[in-house]
């Protein structure tokens, strides 16, 4: 059952690029590439909290939970 990432939609609607945010939240912008991507395996609350801070969000609008179906529907699978 997959978590999928939605820090590409915030940045969006912060008009905010990772460049951006991965100077504000002190992360290396390809640590910040891989949790955009999906393919991190997981994060600390700690930085889930700075990127928060910075996007002014919650975490739920970043780390949405999916059932498989709904994920490979996402997917085109």
């Amino acid at each position: 059952m997959p978590i999928v990432v939605n820090l590409d939609v915030m940045l969006a609607k912060r008009k905010m690029s990772l460049t951006h945010l991965s100077e504000q939240v002190d992360i290396t912008l390809a640590n910040l590439s891989i949790l955009k991507s999906g393919k991190a395996k997981a994060i600390r609350f700690s930085t889930l909290e700075e990127i928060c801070r910075v996007l002014d969000c919650q975490p739920g609008e970043i780390l949405e939970y999916m059932t498989e179906e709904a994920y490979d529907k996402l997917m085109n699978k």
